[in-house]
């Protein structure tokens, strides 16, 4: 019975998202899908699925914004969900925790589209959300390193991933505070919520029966193994990429100035000079 609770949920959503598949397709193909507006694609999960994703969100999105709610009250839903998963994996209730975390995720995309439908984007938000998204990481990895305490490497692997993930996001971040956009990458954000779902659930399946039970933590560790594999791959990628476009940036000729821009710059270095040296004004 176990396994039947756990896999009819799973089963019914999983035709449910398949059919919703199907219907994009030949919607898509017909070019009849529109007014998704921006949305972000990545190299796995390309603007196929991206536009997908959106389409099949949508409702949910119209409806927060008829019902008033706020990007910041959809961010902050999302970490509260993320931390119960964390509980509930940690619980060994691994089913229910793949699934808040998929419902975290899910609002986790809808912050930000709610915020520009709304015109309430703004640099405080963004970066409420960032962060947010960090603690949510944080904590369903500490619940999965708790699940796996006595699973040996399988700890390791959750460290990995906990690791590999968090480089991912501080790359980009840093180079995006030098002026650099990093974007790419086989493990980013969206990436691992599947990943770490679809191995919950899997082992969720193995946990459910006392015959297979033993190799939950294997299916589980292995999924972490792959995340946190890809993960430090992307961020080495990102941290190469980054640097390769500072030095060449470094290196690129600089245009020669005016010399009487050079003449300007030089009298008013002057002038500041003696100002701070208190000989007043020089003429």
């Amino acid at each position: 019975m176990e396994r039947i609770s756990i896999l009819a949920p799973t089963a019914l959503l999983a035709a449910a998202f398949v059919g919703c598949l199907a219907f994009y397709t030949v919607l898509h193909a017909r070019g009849r899908v529109r007014g998704l507006g921006s949305y972000k694609s990545n190299d796995v999960l390309g603007p196929f699925w991206g536009g997908f994703m959106v389409w099949l969100l949508r409702p949910v999105e119209r409806a927060l914004t008829a019902a008033r709610v706020t990007p910041t009250q959809v961010t902050v839903l999302s970490l509260v969900l993320c931390v119960l998963a964390a509980i509930a994996i940690g619980s060994e209730y691994l089913a229910t925790g793949a699934w808040l975390f998929i419902a975290g995720g899910m609002l986790d995309i809808l912050d930000g589209r709610l915020a520009r439908a709304t015109s309430q984007e703004s640099p405080a938000g963004a970066l409420f959300d960032s962060i947010a998204d960090r603690w949510s990481e944080l904590a369903i990895f500490t619940g999965l390193a708790w699940y796996l305490r006595d699973g040996g490497v399988w700890l390791l692997a959750a460290i990995l991933a906990c690791g590999g993930s968090f480089m991912v996001s501080y790359t980009r971040a840093r180079s995006e505070a030098v002026g650099l956009e990093l974007r790419g990458g086989a493990m980013q954000r969206a990436e691992r919520i599947v990943l770490i779902s679809v191995g919950a659930l899997v082992a969720a399946w193995f946990a459910a029966d006392d015959g297979t039970a033993v190799h939950a933590h294997d299916v589980l560790g292995l999924a972490l193994a792959v995340c946190g594999v890809l993960s430090c791959v992307t961020a080495i990628g990102r941290w190469s990429a980054a640097h390769r476009a500072l030095m060449r940036a470094a290196e690129a000729p600089k245009p020669i100035e005016p010399a009487t821009t050079v003449a300007k710059k030089s009298a008013l270095a002057k002038k500041r000079d003696a100002n701070h040296h208190g000989l007043g004004p020089v003429h």
